[in-house]
């Protein structure tokens, strides 16, 4: 799976065979089928853990409510996360971009869009902003933003000074 990372986060998905992939991991390819039935189906397994990782630091202690230092903790290990596995998020983000690909996890992605923005929504009801729908929203946009600014130039981007600005914002904050 981290041989088959690396080669989809810098050849893309159609340009990596499995092949190339078993090659790189010092196994047979039919070893590979052992695991996986499919490439497409070691990436929906490579996808999902990553979506897992994320998924599991939303709303720690799964009681459905965010609270100040859940947010805080989100925020400070989205921001570990995406430095740490940077080849997985641009992975993640060229995917999103790829329709026919992107099926592959559309349908998981759905299911978690609705309970985490209903979440989301309602820490901003709580900390009383003017409109927490939209702050839900402009919050997600954020947060795609930093991770495809990040993982596409990495040097370049003041990533801790970011994560330190939006902890401020959304977990110091003045209602807007």
């Amino acid at each position: 799976m981290d041989s088959a990372l690396k080669h989809f986060a810098k050849e893309g998905y159609h340009a990596t065979t499995i092949t190339h992939i078993a090659k790189h991991a010092g196994i047979s390819k039919g070893l590979m089928y052992n695991y996986f039935e499919s490439k497409e189906e070691l990436l929906k397994t490579i996808l999902d853990k990553g979506i897992d990782e994320l998924v599991e630091i939303f709303d720690p202690n799964k009681d459905g409510v965010l609270e100040v230092p859940e947010m805080e903790f989100f925020l400070t290990e989205t921001f570990r996360i995406i430095k740490e596995q940077r080849d997985f998020w641009k992975l993640y983000m060229s995917i999103t971009l790829q329709t026919s690909v992107f099926k592959l996890i559309e349908k998981r992605i759905e299911e978690l869009y609705i309970p985490l923005t209903k979440m989301t929504i309602e820490y901003f009801t709580a900390a009383g902003f003017k409109n927490p729908t939209m702050e839900a929203i402009l919050f997600g946009c954020l947060l795609d933003g930093v991770t495809l600014d990040y993982v596409m130039k990495p040097d370049m981007f003041p990533i801790e000074d970011v994560k330190n600005e939006l902890i401020e914002r959304y977990c110091r904050m003045q209602p807007k």
